[in-house]
């Protein structure tokens, strides 16, 4: 219970300042806005179908969205030095990690949705006929993203190259994530059923498993070292 406890004291705290301050909300919805401005201009619907371009642009977006907020996540902390003094208190790094990543997930997944309307209605995009599955695909790269990203948001956070070493870091690993991401949602947005999709659905699943359990593990030692 204690261990629970310390999980949603670490993620309301995140939450509670994001809301005070709006600073990472305000960047990632800005960039949202205006990337879909650009392809609302960019993109001949008459030659293009938007149904067919969306699944990549949308994933393209909430990529770097995510980016652009996640990587502040120990921001704050290291600014005015209070992570070196969490650091010192006996409370599990664990679930110190597993706090930060359950507030980066609700902070994303936000962005996420608002990302989908401004999409929908720049473009009236159809979601398909499987919304619940269609949310499963979502959360669960999601959370594989952000198991991730804040693992290596505290490991470029300590470094002279901060916040710029992060996509460095994560691009390689974030591949094979995209690419089922994307091959699910652009079938489901086509309407296909959902026995084509289950292949990256479980796929998903595995790597926001590994993601996560890797960074509970790995999280000690990179705030240590």
């Amino acid at each position: 219970m204690d261990y629970l406890r310390v999980i949603w004291t670490v993620a309301r705290k995140d939450l509670l300042i994001e809301m005070r301050t709006r600073e990472r909300v305000a960047a990632m919805g800005s960039f949202v806005v205006l990337v879909g401005v650009l392809f609302n201009y960019s993109i001949d619907t008459a030659i293009v179908r938007p149904q067919e371009m969306a699944p990549g642009i949308i994933w393209m977006t909430i990529i770097f969205a995510g980016l652009l907020g996640m990587g502040r996540t120990f921001h704050l902390e290291e600014e005015d030095g209070a992570f070196s003094g969490v650091l010192q208190t006996p409370i599990p790094l664990d679930a110190l990690y597993l706090g930060k990543t359950a507030a980066n997930l609700v902070i994303l997944s936000l962005v996420t949705v608002a990302i989908f309307v401004v999409f929908s209605v720049f473009f009236g995009l159809s979601f398909g006929s499987h919304p619940v599955v269609l949310a499963a695909v979502v959360f669960l790269a999601l959370l594989g993203f952000v198991g991730l990203s804040t693992l290596f948001s505290a490991m470029s956070a300590r470094t002279t190259m901060g916040e710029s070493l992060l996509p460095v870091l994560e691009f390689p690993l974030l591949i094979h994530m995209v690419i089922f991401a994307v091959k699910a949602t652009s079938r489901l947005f086509a309407g296909r059923p959902v026995s084509e999709v289950t292949g990256s659905v479980r796929m998903l699943g595995a790597f926001a498993i590994i993601s996560v359990a890797a960074g509970a593990v790995l999280f000690r030692h990179v705030v240590e070292e």
